[in-house]
């Protein structure tokens, strides 16, 4: 093909031809290996479909997720209008006070390693601008400060757990 003549499909397809055994030839067996550790951080999640382009190189990953059945409940033998006595309203569920929201979508983590103390944990108080956990995207890994004052009082989010933007990591009553 000359050297002015290119791909019809774009320079997209181009750089995304693969080889033989499903890598690039540039890259050796790191593109399999990405996708592949990719796949694997998305087992045991409710994530349904990731799209990530770096480099150049997009890979689209989706799952088919399995429907979530609800069986109809039949109705209990004894409820009958005449016998209908008024229930004592549920308990009121406890105040975990503010949630602390992932900024961005990538794996939780309590500590910046493995043997590093955890940022905070459950009874602690922290304080506006404390880094209380971080999630790591893409290789970078992002401190997660506190917006308010206050007293953990739940850690959502479990460590090396993914997490999407927005979900709650962690619960901080205000002092």
């Amino acid at each position: 093909m000359p050297s002015d003549e290119r791909n019809p499909a774009g320079p997209e397809d181009e750089r995304a031809s693969l080889n033989g055994t499903g890598s690039r030839d540039d890259e050796g067996p790191s593109l399999v290996r990405q996708i592949h550790d990719l796949a694997s951080a998305l087992r045991n999640t409710e994530v349904g479909e990731l799209d990530l382009t770096e480099d150049g190189v997009r890979i689209y990953i989706k799952r088919q997720m399995e429907p979530t059945v609800i069986a109809p409940r039949a109705p209990h033998p004894a409820a009958r209008h005449e016998e209908y006595q008024e229930a004592e309203p549920a308990p009121a569920p406890p105040d975990l006070g503010a949630a602390i929201l992932a900024p961005l979508t990538g794996m939780f983590y309590t500590a910046s390693s493995p043997s590093a103390p955890n940022f905070t944990s459950v009874g602690e108080t922290v304080q506006t601008g404390q880094v209380v956990c971080i999630v790591e995207a893409m290789k970078v890994f992002n401190e997660i400060k506190s917006e308010i004052s206050g007293v953990v009082t739940a850690i959502v989010a479990q460590n090396g757990q993914l997490v999407q933007k927005g979900e709650p990591l962690i619960r901080v009553k205000p002092l």
